[in-house]
C-alpha cells in the first residue's frame, strides 16, 4: 500500500502492513463469496481474516497504540472501537460455525468495509505518526509485543 514516509522500512511496521495486505486479499475472497451466495465459504475465510488479525491486533493494542495514545486519544479510541466490531462479526463464524442468522453475510460484508477504511488510517496516519513520534524504548516494547503475539505470516525470503 503505501510507502511515502518510509515507515515500512521498519520491521514492524513492514509486518503489520504485511497483515494489512493479507486481509485485503482475504476481503477479496469474501466479496466473491458473497456474490455466489456462499455463506459457507464467507465463513471460512472469516475464521481466516481473524486468524491474521489477532497476533497484529495484539501488536497494535498492546505495543503500538499504547505508545500513540497520549497524543491521539481520540484516534486511538476509535481505532479500538473499530477492532472490536470487526472482532464481533468475525466471532460470529468462529469454532467452524457458519452463522444461520440470515443478515450475517451483509453485516460482515459492512465490517469488511469498514476494515478496509481502518486499515487506511493505520497505514496512512498510525504508522506514519509512530514513525516520527515513537522512543527507541517505544519500538522496544511494540518489538516485544510482536515477539509474544507471533504472526501467521511467514516472513519474505531475504
Amino acid at each position: 500500500m503505501c510507502e511515502y514516509c518510509g515507515c515500512q522500512s521498519l520491521t514492524t511496521i513492514e509486518e503489520l502492513t504485511r497483515e494489512h495486505d493479507e486481509v485485503v486479499r482475504l476481503i477479496g475472497h469474501l466479496r466473491t463469496a458473497h456474490q455466489d451466495g456462499r455463506v459457507a465459504r464467507m465463513a471460512e475465510t472469516a475464521r481466516e481474516i481473524a486468524t491474521v488479525l489477532d497476533p497484529h491486533t495484539q501488536v497494535e493494542e498492546h505495543g503500538l497504540f499504547p505508545a500513540l495514545a497520549a497524543d491521539f486519544p481520540d484516534q486511538i479510541a476509535a481505532l479500538e472501537a473499530e477492532h472490536r466490531r470487526v472482532e464481533a462479526v468475525l466471532a460470529e463464524a468462529a469454532d467452524g460455525v457458519t452463522p444461520s442468522d440470515p443478515t450475517w453475510p451483509d453485516r460482515l460484508m459492512d465490517a469488511m468495509a469498514m476494515l478496509r477504511d481502518h486499515i487506511l488510517k493505520e497505514q496512512d496516519g498510525v504508522f506514519p505518526a509512530a514513525l516520527a513520534n515513537l522512543s527507541i524504548e517505544e519500538w522496544e516494547a511494540v518489538e516485544a509485543t510482536r515477539a509474544k503475539a507471533g504472526s501467521t505470516l511467514s516472513r519474505p525470503a531475504a
